[in-house]
């Protein structure tokens, strides 16, 4: 049982934000492969500006075209249809949406701040856009997939007002899973003591706990990234998972051939460049290492990166600049023993004035990276780092760094460095970052050509070919449950 059309939400559709991006844009490819245009991506619009990666259609569903909503194809492989829409018009309408949502399904909008009101307005909206448009193409057999929190309202509203479309519910991290890693408290060592409705209340997460925990619970199909947050929504939200979606990567976005190498060495003369203007007497042979992601200082494992590259420092026989490509994270470049560290404060999209590459442009470039995570549900930026022939290091509190595991690969020469670590363990993973890294410097050029390949191999497995069969049982589930249900 497979549906005739299906529609997705993200508040980072045509939106490049974070890991969720890089899910569905590299598993378009995949969607139109078996659905060609009849699948359809719900982002939200903020202008011709700012939507890169859109390009409007005057043609695409012609004939249907409510107001404040633009058409036309996701700039990725596939170039999926894209509908982007402004949400304006419902701030006027808010307590009465946020007042309805408590009397019906019990979300708990009251104490509300930052980004809540906006994006369960824009999930609200999609909601309206996606009935309309289901009804314009004749009410086929549908689903509507809906990722994190934000988009928890489009599940609320297609509920009460569309019945007829079957409803997906994605957490790539439970919001108050984060919140509990990010405020230093033990998640892993006092996991089973943890209650999510408590925590919600002394952490002031109540109202994007409450609306992704009533997501999860009148979503058709419940889905998550890993077997790692599939156990933490078990505890934390109070709802077992339907069925575990692991997240993969498409080699579209790799160059092959002799664009690799033209793109890895304009990649390396960049960041020699920028190291250069930074005061570092770089040269061509320095191994160059690289962080990314959010500003999440623990999560992230920030914290733990900057420690290993001082104590690297006291001890690498041979030139190392290491890279820091988080945005915000504004801090003094400092350089121990043979480490050089350079922090890149940026969001690295193309056009951020410094660079003017993208990550991947970049990404292509480095020797080695390191991604040694405290909380990461699956974790794109070691798999990224491999797709692109650099091997990585990583952590089993990564559901990626699991998954390799469960491949047989958890060293260095096989691509990637999983490193165990817990609550209580962080010297030790410290140590064990600088002795690979050590290890890795110490190879032979052929010892790292086999290490680059093994990385690549390894990716290759984590294609969306290989992982897309569980979206395919993800949407019978929810057809299933939405045909029981009328």
């Amino acid at each position: 049982m497979q549906p005739q059309y299906i529609f997705e939400t993200s508040w980072e559709v045509c939106n490049r934000v974070g890991g969720i991006y890089a899910v569905l844009s590299t598993r378009a490819a995949s969607m139109q492969a078996e659905h060609k245009d009849k699948v359809v991506f719900f982002g939200p619009d903020f202008g011709e500006h700012s939507n890169l990666t859109f390009k409007e259609s005057k043609t695409l569903l012609k004939g249907w075209r409510p107001r404040g909503v633009r058409v036309g194809r996701w700039q990725v492989p596939g170039k999926p249809i894209a509908v982007l829409l402004k949400w304006d018009e419902l701030w006027a309408d808010k307590n009465r949406i946020f007042s309805h949502a408590w009397e019906k399904y019990g979300v708990q909008s009251h104490a509300a701040y930052g980004d809540y009101d906006e994006s369960c307005l824009f999930a609200y909206a999609v909601g309206q856009v996606a009935e309309s448009l289901y009804q314009h193409l004749g009410m086929p057999t549908t689903v509507m997939h809906c990722n994190e929190w934000q988009t928890a309202f489009t599940i609320l509203y297609l509920r009460e007002h569309c019945p007829a479309i079957g409803t997906l519910f994605t957490t790539h991290a439970t919001s108050i899973g984060r919140s509990i890693a990010g405020n230093g408290k033990p998640l892993y060592d006092c996991f089973d003591g943890f209650h999510g409705d408590q925590m919600a209340q002394e952490l002031n997460m109540v109202s994007k706990h409450s609306a992704e925990k009533k997501a999860a619970h009148y979503a058709d199909c419940f889905t998550t990234v890993s077997h790692l947050t599939a156990r933490e929504c078990k505890q934390l939200l109070d709802k077992p998972v339907d069925i575990v979606t692991p997240n993969g990567f498409e080699q579209d976005f790799v160059p092959q051939g002799k664009d690799f190498d033209t793109a890895r060495k304009r990649a390396r003369s960049t960041l020699i460049s920028l190291a250069r203007a930074k005061g570092v007497d770089a040269q061509s042979t320095d191994m160059l290492i690289g962080t990314a992601g959010r500003y999440e200082w623990k999560n992230k494992g920030i914290d733990v990166f900057l420690e290993a590259m001082r104590r690297l420092g006291e001890e690498a026989m041979r030139q190392v600049i290491a890279f820091v490509m988080i945005p915000y994270l504004e801090r003094e470049d400092f350089t121990v023993g043979n480490v050089h560290v350079v922090f890149v404060p940026t969001y690295l999209n193309g056009n951020d004035g410094v660079l003017n590459l993208p990550y991947y442009d970049l990404l292509i470039g480095l020797d080695l990276t390191v991604f040694p995570s405290y909380y990461e549900p699956w974790g794109y930026t070691p798999l990224e780092s491999m797709a692109f022939h650099v091997p990585t290091i990583c952590t089993t509190l990564s559901g990626y760094g699991v998954w390799c595991e469960e491949q047989g690969c958890t060293t260095i020469d096989k691509g990637v460095a999983v490193i165990y670590r817990n609550d209580s363990n962080t010297d030790d993973v410290i140590g064990h970052i600088v002795n690979t890294i050590a290890y890795y410097l110490s190879l032979t050029p052929r010892k790292v050509a086999a290490a680059r390949k093994a990385a690549v191999e390894l990716a290759l497995k984590a294609e969306w070919k290989n992982f897309f069969s569980y979206y395919r049982e993800a949407y019978a589930i929810a057809l299933k449950k939405s045909l029981a249900r009328l």
